[in-house]
């Protein structure tokens, strides 16, 4: 990244310029952001992958917030201090955007995308330590939140991403640390998944960015 002109990223051969800078402060081009995203997403998943004209207003939401407009976020009721909750239907390109967004804004704190079946998977070989490893200060994106099993660790049951939330809850309101997730569920499955206490926990965490209900699979 060059600190020099945080506006500009390079990949490969190609240089994208994001927006022009003001002193120390960038002012961003959204039509700019959505050439980098298009570009930076072909390079990750390869040729096939190209950003939707029918979802301009969810990634205007996003660009946004990470870009950390407050004052246009707050028209949209979006807390930049907050993390992200970014729900909509299997196949629409949740995962896909969290995993990219990031790269718009190298010089902020990045996150690791993380299936949530994964963490539930290592806590049933691991136990218990895997609910600390995923409560420590790292900035994390749980990835399709809601729909992974139950944990079970030496025959006792446990809701493993009820538990994780619930510290990382400490880590947001104690350090400011954000965490992030996508899901499938809308806010009452997810109350049902992993009960009030957590859901009123997350309201305070999260942001609720969605997309369309009928919003179609991107992967067919």
């Amino acid at each position: 990244m060059n600190f020099n002109a945080p506006h500009i990223i390079t990949e490969g051969a190609h240089s994208y310029e994001l927006g022009s800078l003001k002193g120390r402060e960038i002012q961003y081009d959204f039509e700019k952001i959505l050439v980098y995203l298009d570009a930076k997403g072909k390079r990750m998943f390869g040729k096939k992958f190209k950003i939707y004209g029918e979802d301009r207003e969810i990634l205007y939401k996003l660009s946004l917030y990470f870009i950390r407009d407050k004052d246009r976020c707050k028209q949209y009721g979006i807390d930049v201090d907050k993390g992200l909750l970014l729900s909509g239907p299997v196949g629409c390109g949740k995962t896909s955007l969290m995993k990219l967004f990031k790269f718009i804004v190298p010089h902020q704190r990045p996150y690791s995308v993380i299936p949530s079946r994964n963490i539930v998977y290592g806590f049933n070989h691991l136990g218990f330590k895997i609910i600390g490893d995923y409560g420590n200060s790292q900035s994390f994106c749980f990835d399709d939140l809601g729909v992974e099993p139950e944990g079970v660790y030496f025959g006792k049951e446990c809701n493993v991403l009820g538990e994780i939330l619930l510290s990382r809850y400490e880590l947001f309101t104690d350090h400011k640390i954000k965490t992030h997730a996508t899901s499938n569920l809308n806010a009452q499955e997810l109350e049902v998944r992993y009960g009030n206490r957590v859901r009123s926990r997350m309201r305070e965490m999260f942001n609720l960015v969605g997309f369309d209900k009928k919003s179609g699979d991107k992967r067919k």
